[in-house]
């Protein structure tokens, strides 16, 4: 009985997501399945991959010899009863014990065709499932900023992981299930047709056709619950991800029970939802059963029939009864295949909908790589807002010579990190111009963009690794001496040294192993290492206790020797030696100047740092 297995171009000035398709037309579209198997058949046939072609061809030739060989295996059969019985002559003339063998053979040839072509395509599979898995995990890396922020990490790793299962299903049974399934049952339809009669045809194509409509119908209602459990999976697995990854905000809050909750409440929607998935599964194969039984039991009482008028011998019978058990093995893998199809069409179609998610920041078609000559940076009347209805930047403009340090203050809410984000190009500017020696970063090349910049953030997210990788993730192939230097000039090196382990030390998830001065410098020797021209400072040391803030000032001190500075800070003792500060209110520049000329004005900058000298008192 059947199992159950469970690029477009923004235009330029626009910082905001282009319209999505019509929800009613797309989702019609994922219904129908026909957008998911349009791009997976490339997979199947690719231009370029000849080797691919040859294998596809050579797999469906073992397929048909197989499907041969499994039509003609129950002649073979009826021929051997009939020698033993002593009612007719077999036409390999043969003899029992010949025959015997002969139906053995047969069975063993039907079986090994089958392995053969399973092992000619297992490459081609392997490799569509490879190369579509890499293309939406480079697609992901690709979507901007804004949809990363608002999208659950959790639900996008549980989309991707069904995607590409469902990809490997589909490529495997899709074109060695339906095909061959069709081309045994003509050919059994036509043996009976031509050695019985056409009753024999009509009922195997009623039960069929019944057994078919029956399977479609009832596995569309099914892919429907598997569909709500699904999205109860996927939340489930969100919510766990997202306790895990706050495990200290749980712990701070003494939440433990709070998240059980939760998890518990979507599980028990799970729950739900995979009870009903089962008790239709159960209906779905009574019913299967009970039309197969009937078929069955038409076509043998006409054999039957047949033998006790002596118009059949008794190896027809058994021949009849031989094919209708083949006939019911493929209709009941069908009812499988169907319904997972139906469900890998559903995962799929989630993956495909995040592929066709497009970039909101794209490089511009013929991009040159950014060419820095000394690493001028200049924001031009830059106007930006996350939403269109609440602009952030309103016309800022400034300067940031090569080798100079400037750094951005202001209160909560002012624009300081965005600046950084636009600099970075995770989004691209509303109006005016961000350029870098004079080259807007919209005309260049991201790749080039981001190589020439180094960013040191606020909170710094070390991989799941050890400190050398870590450290050696600022660029790639760095040599170990490369890496120690990086280390001594962020003032790590000793601290290392004197671990167990040294660099081969894993910093555990998100780096939570070390301390937040640790992480800091790890991050340092980690952009110095990588040695770009511009360093971008995101608030890196908001987070830190005076004395620790102080050795990591020092590092940053010397990081930025020879570059070109940006800091967006809070902490304002931390830029006092900037070439220039820049003040920030309600995304406006309000005041610009060095430290000491910036507390002569007694203006905005002078009250932030006598509010915080208060504060440090």
């Amino acid at each position: 009985m059947a199992a159950d297995t469970t690029a477009s171009t923004a235009p330029r000035g626009s910082a905001h997501p282009q319209p999505e398709p019509d929800n009613s037309v797309a989702d019609a579209e994922r219904r129908s399945g026909w957008r998911t198997i349009r791009k997976v058949a490339p997979y199947l046939w690719p231009d370029d991959k000849p080797w691919v072609k040859r294998r596809v061809v050579l797999a469906l030739l073992a397929l048909i010899l197989s499907k041969l060989v499994s039509v003609y295996t129950p002649i073979i059969y009826r021929d051997a009863v009939d020698v033993l019985a002593g009612d007719g002559v077999s036409a390999l003339a043969l003899g029992a014990i010949g025959l015997t063998v002969a139906y053995g053979i047969a069975r063993l040839f039907n079986v090994g065709f089958q392995q053969l072509r399973d092992a000619i395509f297992a490459r081609v599979a392997q490799r569509a499932l490879r190369m579509l898995a890499l293309e939406t995990f480079q697609h992901i890396h690709r979507l901007s900023m804004r949809y990363h922020i608002t999208r659950k990490t959790g639900g996008l790793s549980r989309i991707i992981e069904r995607g590409v299962k469902g990809v490997e299903f589909l490529l495997r049974f899709l074109l060695f299930s339906i095909g061959p399934l069709v081309l045994e049952l003509l050919l059994i339809g036509i043996i009976l047709t031509v050695l019985f009669d056409a009753w024999y045809l009509l009922i195997v194509a009623v039960t069929i056709a019944i057994y078919v409509w029956f399977t479609f119908a009832v596995t569309e209602w099914r892919v429907k619950l598997r569909k709500v459990m699904n999205d109860q999976d996927t939340d489930a697995n969100q919510k766990a991800i997202d306790s895990l990854l706050n495990y200290e905000t749980v712990k701070y809050f003494g939440a433990e029970q709070r998240e059980a909750g939760r998890y518990d409440s979507a599980m028990e929607g799970y729950e739900v939802a995979a009870l009903k998935t089962s008790y239709s599964l159960a209906f779905l194969n009574f019913g299967q059963s009970v039309i197969i039984t009937a078929g069955l039991v038409g076509v043998m009482v006409l054999a039957a029939v047949g033998v006790q008028s002596g118009d059949l011998s008794v190896g027809d019978f058994v021949m009849v009864n031989a094919y209708m058990i083949q006939i019911t093995m493929p209709l009941n893998f069908l009812g499988t295949v169907y319904r997972e199809i139906r469900q890998a069409l559903v995962d799929m179609g989630e993956m495909f909908d995040l592929l066709e998610q497009p970039a909101e920041v794209v490089d511009a078609p013929g991009a040159p790589a950014l060419k820095v000559s000394g690493g001028r940076v200049e924001l031009d009347d830059v106007h930006f807002g996350y939403d269109a209805a609440r602009p952030i930047l309103k016309g800022v403009s400034l300067v940031a010579e090569p080798g100079e340090m400037v750094a951005i203050v202001g209160s909560t809410g002012s624009g300081k990190s965005t600046i950084g984000r636009l600099l970075f190009r995770f989004y691209d500017v509303g109006g005016g111009a961000l350029r870098i020696d004079g080259q807007d970063v919209r005309d260049v090349t991201q790749d080039s963009l981001h190589a020439a910049i180094g960013v040191v953030p606020q909170d710094t997210v070390l991989f799941n690794d050890t400190i050398r990788y870590n450290i050696a993730y600022g660029r790639d192939n760095a040599t170990e001496a490369e890496i120690v230097e990086a280390a001594r000039a962020a003032q790590i090196h000793d601290f290392v040294q004197a671990l167990p382990d040294g660099y081969e030390t894993a910093v555990g998830e998100r780096g939570l192993k070390l301390s937040g001065g640790e992480k800091q410098r790890v991050g340092i020797a980690r952009t110095l290492l990588k040695n770009p021209p511009i360093l971008l400072l995101d608030e890196a040391t908001s987070a830190l206790d005076t004395e620790t803030e102080q050795d990591i000032k020092e590092a940053l001190n010397a990081a930025g020797q020879g570059r070109t500075v940006l800091t967006i800070a809070h902490r304002l003792s931390t830029i006092a030696e900037a070439d220039r500060i820049v003040v920030l209110e309600k995304g406006v520049i309000v005041e610009t100047g060095t430290h000491d000329t910036l507390l002569a004005a007694e203006g905005r900058y002078a009250q932030l740092w006598q509010r915080q000298q208060a504060e440090d008192a």
